[in-house]
């Protein structure tokens, strides 16, 4: 018995979680920012259990400024990430998208944005990765990157680079397919 699944199915399949992974990471940009502000502004001793259980109580006792910077970047990188996974699930509700003629300026401009998404992620990443690096050569206690959900870094700049060159290829088909259709 052969099980065939057709494209339509898969389509439906990753739109279901596209949405799961979207709400996820919201979830998760909404704790990091309310958990900033609860630290900052009402009890410091909430840096001891900050979101997911990351310890930063070390960062904001030393220096307030020094914590809203690292959870600043954390801020942004999910924020990027829950805008990435928006602009997924909202091309599957884009009436103007057609499956029939993939070559088609809101798929190019679609790759384009995720493109651009991609290469922000990788360098608030990047600068994460710096800024904790350099505040623990200033003896200062941070968790790691992976621990603060920012690493990555050179994963989302080599997809970025993968996704302006899609892009390209499709502008380059858009405009194929736009001679095609004048010649005919």
């Amino acid at each position: 018995m052969e099980i065939k699944i057709g494209s339509k199915e898969v389509l439906t399949i990753l739109h279901v979680l596209a949405w799961i992974i979207f709400i996820g990471i919201c979830i998760e940009a909404g704790g990091i920012i309310f958990n900033t502000f609860f630290a900052l502004v009402i009890n410091p001793i909430g840096a001891k259990n900050f979101w997911m259980q990351i310890d930063l109580s070390n960062l904001i006792s030393y220096d307030s400024g020094y914590f809203l910077v690292v959870t600043g970047i954390m801020s942004i990188v999910s924020l990027m990430k829950a805008i990435l996974f928006y602009l997924i699930v909202k091309l599957f509700y884009n009436k103007q998208f057609d499956f029939s003629h993939p070559f088609n300026t809101t798929l190019n401009k679609f790759i384009s944005n995720l493109a651009y998404l991609t290469f922000g992620i990788g360098l608030f990443s990047i600068w994460g990765l710096k800024y904790t690096a350099w505040l623990r050569l200033n003896g200062i206690y941070v968790p790691s990157v992976e621990e603060l959900h920012i690493g990555g870094a050179d994963v989302w700049l080599f997809m970025s680079v993968v996704l302006f060159v899609i892009a390209q290829i499709f502008k380059r088909g858009i405009e194929i397919q736009t001679e095609n259709d004048l010649t005919v």
